[in-house]
């Protein structure tokens, strides 16, 4: 379970800028070279490169280097991961304001 949270805390730690966000929202569409993925953005490709790093320290993208040539490629199995916290928390919180809504509705017919 802890190691789940640091997986997670790294998945949204990458998440959390909107390069990087950009960045694995483009390779959800197939695999891209870097220098493709870096073009959009207005900064130095070692900057970029960082982004690129963080991205795959989280284990939300992998890159394989042939040549000269770096392509990247998103694991989808993280984001899935992701995405099952947030289910989780949405179905709390509906279970929370159905909570809410028969109290209210108590307090109604009273």
């Amino acid at each position: 379970m802890a190691n789940e949270r640091s997986e997670l805390d790294h998945v949204f730690h990458a998440l959390s800028d909107p390069t990087r966000r950009a960045v694995v929202a483009r390779l959800v569409g197939g695999p891209a070279t870097v220098k493709d993925l870096a073009e959009p953005f207005a900064m130095a490709l070692p900057s970029f490169l960082k982004h690129i790093s963080v991205l795959e320290s989280a284990q939300l993208i992998s890159c394989n280097k042939k040549g000269r040539v770096r392509t990247c490629s998103v694991d989808r199995e993280r984001l899935v991961a992701a995405e099952r916290w947030f289910e989780e928390q949405n179905r709390v919180w509906q279970s929370r304001y159905a909570n809410l809504d028969n109290l209210l509705a108590k307090l109604e017919s009273k």
